[in-house]
């Protein structure tokens, strides 16, 4: 439905660092982010959605955490590692933070501030020196263990220059305590029916914890015993007496023990048992206490993302009912089977996994062309089949040195793990593509555990038979517009004249009219990032004093981190060889000119006769201005061009454009209100308008905007104007806005080693290779080719794609590079 996706880059603040809005052709579309050797490590999210998307809230997202590593221009590494304790029944916390440099050369007796938080709560702050081996202790108490889980220290080292570094470290946990949950088939514990009850035992920091323990009844009989053989999950079978109680003994690692007592059963109800261990089949059974027995019809439904793909209507006149469903007519991924009542309410629900080949893109790899050579040439060529036909599809190929980037295979996310496993589970799964690796009978056993314990209620089935659909906030979007109502006092503007003009890029404008209803749109724009336009309203007779209001959606809140077992507390430490390896390129690159560098200057004080200002838009803040005029100097002009010629010192105006006189032709930038104008565009703002002109032309004052203020520049804020970046109101009738624009993503650089392209640079890529849309013919076919780098190891091949009815492939292939 939607034409426009959002993909966004979020730090460890659960700040939004970039955001790309790309254009989807066919649901497919690739980008990617630049990273600036400015960026800090630490754990980054990727989040991913669809304006539509928004309707249903963030747990449906796209959303995974990656580690980004910075070597380049950091100057101390750290080492934490955490030791838990009890002070009063709370959780008592010591941080041991180490300090080092990139070559493993400790900090030793340099001073050290850090401020301890908690769930954004402040709980600790201090001052240490480091011992001689670069080490200092941090101690804190948590004393709401039941709500500051997690947290960050913020450590700040005063180096030998005086200089400061601030390194966040992730507080992931305030205890070592491991939670136990135990969850009943179906949903419901009941009495006298034997029932599969699922255990899920996760650690402090989100991650499964592998127990044993025993189930005793209330005479001390040991019923039965279980285990978490796999990531903290597990399952026994019992079968609850009437009139009993039953506990649970846990065996932690550490050798303690710990007593739970289970819930207990319900007297009376139904079990569905589901049995999905079988190849070619799905067992599933139907028990129900006496009491039910030829009680109405029972439907069973078996759907998926609200297809239907199996019914099945019963009468329980026995306690037991049994049905089979070959598995080659349920679709891959999750399917949820519920049980509804006579009354058409749900009474018990299981999900299962099924993976069905039918579903699934054959890839066959032609490897006749694959070089082993340094530098050599290698040609893949591929074919894409579903049973046994042809399919056209689209693939992305990326190629890595895995010597160099070592894959974590079972924690890999991929299309086969987003596509049919996370996106419908609840929570964090930890190593999704565990379950696709293998086939045999133990990844099957752990994969229904996972559907036993992480297996959710996805849809409201209240609100799906009373037909009650959810409210649609946001709509698909189809393109980019730009839209809005005029308004003059109360009443809508109707037949009123609407421009907008942007200069960026070459002069553009589209005007048009708006309806009964005071509102405008313009359609199908196409524009890039950064782009602003004005926006001009008036009535049918010109007059130009009306209200423009124009549609803007809030921006998406960031929601805390689902998957914050992924979170690594010593992310450079844990990228160290692959940071090292990387050096290596990036200096190469660096000293072949073919890679900027950013240059950090040191602290420098400038003194000068500060020039308040009440309101601006000047990045350096209010009084950072080399000269300012204020409304009370722009009484006598007529227009504001006027009043800028010969009135700026050190200014020149030529050709209607305005230069330093140091400047060596380039000219001085113009931000009104904190949107860039041509100066063409300052004579249709009254100068009675405006609050203040600022001048910015010393290297102190100009040195926040980059290359945009080589030339210097030129502030101007209106009385009217808030200094807003996004929209801004500066005259009757005109509004500026700066809307998100459409990424474009740049193309993979890949040399080519031909006979007249025979550099004697170092090739030192760590990704060798990567196509995000190689596309098949109608015969299933597709070439890619690319040359090896200079350094030697295990090339790693990785293919993942689709075809135009959802067939999903993945295909991963290595090679020795010698």
């Amino acid at each position: 439905m939607s034409k426009i996706i959002y993909v966004e880059l979020i730090n460890e603040k659960d700040s939004v660092k970039k955001q790309l809005r790309i254009p989807l052709m066919s649901g497919i579309t690739w980008g990617d982010f630049k990273l600036t050797d400015s960026l800090g490590e630490g754990n980054y999210r990727i989040r991913a959605y669809t304006n539509y998307m928004r309707n249903f809230g963030p747990n449906f997202f796209f959303d995974k955490t990656i580690k980004i590593g910075n070597s380049w221009s950091n100057k101390v590494f750290t080492k934490t590692n955490y030791s838990f304790s009890k002070e009063n029944e709370n959780d008592k916390v010591v941080a041991n933070i180490h300090f080092e440099d990139k070559n493993g050369i400790a900090y030793n007796d340099q001073e050290v501030s850090y401020e301890v938080q908690l769930d954004a709560k402040n709980v600790a702050k201090g001052k240490e020196k480091t011992n001689s081996t670069g080490d200092i202790s941090v101690a804190f108490v948590n004393n709401q263990p039941a709500l500051n889980k997690s947290g960050k220290i913020y450590a700040t080292l005063t180096m030998a220059d005086k200089s400061k570094v601030t390194k966040l470290i992730p507080i992931t946990s305030t205890s070592n305590s491991v939670d136990i949950q135990f969850m009943p088939e179906g949903g419901t514990l009941i009495q006298e029916l034997p029932q599969k009850i699922a255990i899920k035992a996760v650690n402090a920091n989100g991650k499964g914890e592998n127990v044993t323990g025993q189930i005793f009844d209330d005479e001390g009989s040991e019923i039965t015993s279980f285990d978490t053989p796999f990531l903290g999950m597990g399952h026994f079978t019992v079968t609850m007496q009437a009139n009993k109680s039953y506990t649970a003994k846990i065996k932690f690692k550490d050798g303690s023990i710990k007593d739970i007592k289970l819930p207990k059963p319900n007297a009376s109800g139904y079990v569905m048992a589901i049995n999905n261990l079988d190849t070619g089949s799905v067992s599933l059974k139907l028990m129900a206490t006496e009491d039910l027995l030829q009680k109405g019809e029972l439907k069973i439904v078996a759907q998926q993302n609200g297809n239907v793909f199996y019914v099945s209507k019963a009468v329980m006149n026995k306690q037991v009912v049994i049905a089979n469903i070959p598995k080659k007519t349920l679709p891959s991924g999750i399917v949820q089977f519920t049980l509804f009542s006579a009354d058409n309410l749900p009474i018990a629900e299981r999900l299962i996994f099924i993976k069905n080949n039918t579903d699934f893109i054959a890839l066959n790899l032609n490897t006749t062309k694959v070089s082993t050579l340094k530098r050599g040439k290698t040609t893949f060529a591929f074919n894409a089949t579903n049973q046994q036909k042809p399919i056209m599809g689209s693939f992305s190929v990326a190629v890595t040195n895995a010597t160099k980037i070592a894959p974590d295979e079972d924690n890999e996310t991929n299309i086969l793990t987003s596509f049919l496993l996370t996106s419908d589970l609840t929570g964090y799964v930890e190593k999704p593509n565990h379950y696709f690796l293998n086939d045999d009978a133990n990844t099957v056993q752990e994969l229904d555990d996972l559907m036993l314990t992480q297996g959710w209620t996805r849809i409201l089935w209240k609100n799906v038979i009373n037909n009650v659909e959810p409210t649609i906030t946001y709509k698909p979007e189809q393109n980019v517009s730009i839209s809005g109502k005029i308004m003059k006092g109360k009443n809508p503007v109707v037949g009123g004249k609407v421009m907008i003009l942007s200069t960026k890029g070459g002069f553009f404008m589209l005007d048009t009219v708006t309806n009964a209803e005071g509102k405008f749109s313009f359609d199908n724009l196409i524009f890039g990032d950064s782009t602003s336009f004005i926006v001009q309203a008036r009535t049918k007779t010109e007059r130009k004093f009306v209200d423009i209001t124009l549609d803007v959606d809030p921006r998406q809140i960031v929601t805390k981190n689902k998957n914050g077992a992924e979170v690594e507390i010593n992310v450079n430490n844990s990228l160290m060889k692959y940071i090292k390896e990387s050096d290596n390129y990036f200096n190469e690159m660096t000293r072949l000119g073919l890679l900027e560098r950013t240059i950090k200057l040191n602290d420098i004080t400038i003194t000068q006769k500060k020039n308040p200002t009440k309101n601006t838009s000047n990045l350096n803040g209010s009084g950072h201005a080399d000269f300012v005029m204020s409304a009370e100097d722009l009484k006598a002009c007529v227009t504001l061009s006027q009043c800028l010629e010969g009135r700026l010192p050190g200014v020149i105006s030529r050709d209607r454009k305005f230069f330093l006189m140091r400047s060596q032709g380039i000219p001085i930038n113009i931000i009104l209100d904190g949107i860039p104008v041509e100066p063409d565009f300052l004579d249709n703002v009254t100068p009675s308008d405006v609050e203040t002109i600022e001048l910015l032309k010393s290297i102190g004052n100009t040195a926040i905007y980059g290359g945009q203020g080589a030339g210097g520049i030129i502030i101007i804020t209106t009385k009217r104007g808030d200094g807003s970046f996004r929209t801004t109101r500066y005259a009757p009738g005109i509004v500026t806005i700066a809307p998100k624009g459409l990424s474009v993503s740049r193309e993979f650089y890949a040399p080519k080693y031909d006979n007249e392209n025979r550099s004697s640079k170092m090739d030192l890529r760590t990704t060798i290779y990567w196509a995000p849309q190689v596309i098949t013919d109608k015969d299933g076919n597709a070439q890619l080719e690319f040359y090896n780098a200079d350094e030697p190891g295990t090339y790693r091949v990785v293919i993942e794609g689709l075809d135009i009815v959802g067939h999903l492939a993945r295909k991963v292939y290595t090679y020795e590079v010698k």
